[in-house]
């Protein structure tokens, strides 16, 4: 046999270790942006321990996180609840610096997993102060315009990475059966055909998925784009007289063609993650529904993201909350969620779901199901390549170009339900701009926090201007000639209308905010002094009420007194919206999307129901055609 040179054996040598380190445990494949998907996750699992593991399932609340948290426990992910900031009206650049020292925690890790943060921006990224507030979902639904609520999507997701968060508890595609329940303004409508158009918001947050995607596979488009989260899964829109977490009493033919069409759309369009409702279906709490969560969601529908709780969601599976938290981690991880929001008390999380492991009552495999699913999303998302953000981001926040995508929400989502006092008289809209002296009364008119609704700068939204917007009331003054005065009275007396010579009055009442439970409303009535305000000027002078809600409302013991109509929802921050359609700038042209009932004995009531006799049926609105000013 020939013997090799020296030289010879030296390189063979130095490229045998080179193979052998290339190929060896140390490349950390995980990291290389060019390997495919599978191979990251499977290589960075491959290096993970049960703590590290177990650390990516759990999500916490700023509030108690630091960076030493993030790195100590491995902690997957944080969020913003309703009103959890980091400073009163903070900037951009104070969230981003925020968000980014915790991510430096999670990045000081052995393996360096990044964290994702979530936010509820449900019309917009509503919790940050001067972000635009687009119309909630209840006006979205209105416009039956999938293109608009996509720009909307990609707006809000450019509004939320401006304060380097990259994850939306967003949308919410419950379809919405009472409206006793508290959460139906977060519903686009209560026909399933609707809510399943409006999931195109759906590739606005993320992006659209490229024509060789795969459908099922999650898919975020990059720095500009965030995480989605269809919610509530599944039914939560139909509980029993519309109370918020309580029970979905319906036969699976009905779930499935009401409440869980627009998840196979999600799910089709890539979404990221699932949120888990908390109410139940049939007596059995979502939360621990393994049938629907991995049989339905997971095997059949193929969904390859993950499924998260809702906030402190496993909590409630018990009665009181949190009375066997063991059995409540046991029951929603077998189950099939992957990401529990915890909120607080991770300790007694991150230890009870690693004994539960440890003493087999939770298989290994259900875990790893779980941290893939988990790491999917996060290499998806580039969070391995791109983990931080710059400053120059916070640009996005409240750019002028979103508000006037807003304004045009709020033009679209209007609804005229009467013009014209009686069949016979003339139609009272589109408004005068250059009348004498106007009247606008009503505790919606000068009041940003009124007109934006619940999940705006606090969880259930707060009365008065609390964030940057244009009210009702500013968007009149500009709307009119500068000849017109325009005098603001909140509750005017009939004598003070009377003593005035108005050309005709705007009244804007409502609703005041309200999220979740506390908007559960079982008599639905409009509260003082609305009904008051209405009936005094109604009586007095020509008036047009605009009324703001989050649903339909009890309006028909004053239809007869209001010479014209509105049904103005919730419309967030651009006042100017309502206005260029009162005045004639654009033309009327929504239509309902949820029934306006005559009575609450009527509900749930809902179109095609046998028992069908609303005040106005759904699909109503009156139109009316764009007018120079007069």
């Amino acid at each position: 046999m020939a013997k090799l040179s020296p030289c010879v054996f030296i390189i063979l040598s130095i490229w045998c270790w080179a193979t052998i380190a290339e190929s060896g445990p140390d490349v950390m494949k995980y990291k290389d942006p060019n390997q495919p998907l599978n191979v990251r996750i499977k290589d960075l699992m491959g290096r993970m321990t049960l703590e590290e593991k177990v650390g990516q399932m759990v999500q916490i609340d700023r509030s108690v996180a630091t960076p030493d948290v993030m790195r100590n426990y491995y902690i997957g992910s944080l969020l913003s609840g309703g009103g959890s900031v980091p400073a009163k009206e903070a900037s951009p650049e104070t969230w981003i610096n925020m968000v980014n020292d915790f991510q430096r925690g999670s990045l000081s890790t052995r393996l360096g997993i990044p964290m994702i943060y979530g936010i509820d921006a449900v019309h917009g990224n509503s919790n940050v102060y001067n972000a635009t507030i687009f119309p909630h979902n209840v006006g979205l639904g209105v416009t039956r315009d999938p293109e608009l609520v996509k720009k909307i999507g990609a707006a809000t997701a450019l509004e939320v990475r401006a304060t380097g968060i990259n994850y939306a508890f967003a949308p919410c595609v419950a379809v919405c059966r009472d409206p006793r329940w508290g959460r139906c303004f977060e519903s686009f409508s209560e026909d399933p055909n609707i809510v399943r158009q409006m999931t195109d918001i759906i590739p606005g947050l993320q992006g659209e998925i490229p024509s060789n995607g795969r459908k099922g596979v999650p898919f975020v488009d990059g720095q500009l784009k965030v995480a989605a989260s269809a919610k509530h899964f599944v039914g939560d829109g139909g509980t029993t007289r519309g109370i918020n977490e309580n029970d979905t009493v319906i036969d699976y033919d009905g779930l499935m063609s009401i409440h869980m069409p627009p998840y196979y759309d999600a799910v089709r369009k890539g979404v990221a993650t699932i949120m888990v409702s908390y109410s139940s279906w049939n007596g059995l709490k979502m939360h621990r529904n393994q049938q629907l969560i991995t049989g339905y969601l997971k095997n059949k529908l193929k969904f390859r993201g993950f499924v998260i709780s809702d906030f402190q969601g496993i909590d409630k599976m018990t009665d009181p909350p949190h009375a066997n938290y063991t059995w409540s981690i046991q029951e929603s991880i077998n189950a099939g969620i992957d990401m529990v929001m915890v909120g607080y008390n991770y300790f007694e999380f991150i230890d009870g779901l690693t004994n539960l492991v440890n003493n087999n009552f939770i298989p290994m495999s259900r875990i790893d199901d779980a941290v893939k699913r988990i790491l999917r999303v996060k290499f998806v998302m580039g969070l391995f390549e791109n983990p931080l953000t710059d400053l120059s981001m916070g640009k996005y926040l409240g750019q002028q170009d979103h508000r006037d995508l807003a304004r045009e929400a709020v033009r679209k989502s209007l609804v005229l339900l009467k013009n014209g006092k009686c069949v016979d008289h003339p139609p009272m809209l589109p408004l005068s701009k250059t009348s004498t002296k106007i009247l606008v009364a009503g505790t919606h008119a000068d009041n940003i926090g009124n007109q934006c609704g619940g999940w705006t700068i606090e969880w259930h939204g707060k009365s008065g201007n609390i964030t940057k917007g244009t009210t009702i009331l500013s968007a009149v003054k500009d709307a009119v000639d500068p000849t017109t005065e325009v005098v603001y009275a909140e509750n005017p007396t009939p004598d003070f209308i009377k003593s005035n010579n108005f050309s005709y009055a705007i009244v804007v009442t409502g609703e005041y905010p309200y999220s979740e439970s506390s908007g559960d409303n079982q008599n639905l009535t409009i509260p003082e002094p609305g009904p008051t305000t209405i009936m005094n000027v109604c009586e007095s002078v020509k008036c047009v009420v605009v009324l703001m809600s989050g649903r339909p409302v009890v309006i028909e013991p004053y239809v007869s007194s209001i010479d014209a109509l509105v049904a103005a929802w919730l419309p967030g921050s651009e006042g100017q919206g309502v206005t260029d359609v009162l005045f004639g700038d654009y033309g009327f042209m929504g239509k309902l999307a949820h029934t306006w009932f005559k009575t609450v004995d009527q509900l749930p009531m809902n179109v095609g129901d046998p028992h069908y006799d609303p005040l106005y049926p759904f699909g109503y609105g009156l139109t009316t055609e764009p007018t120079k000013g007069f």
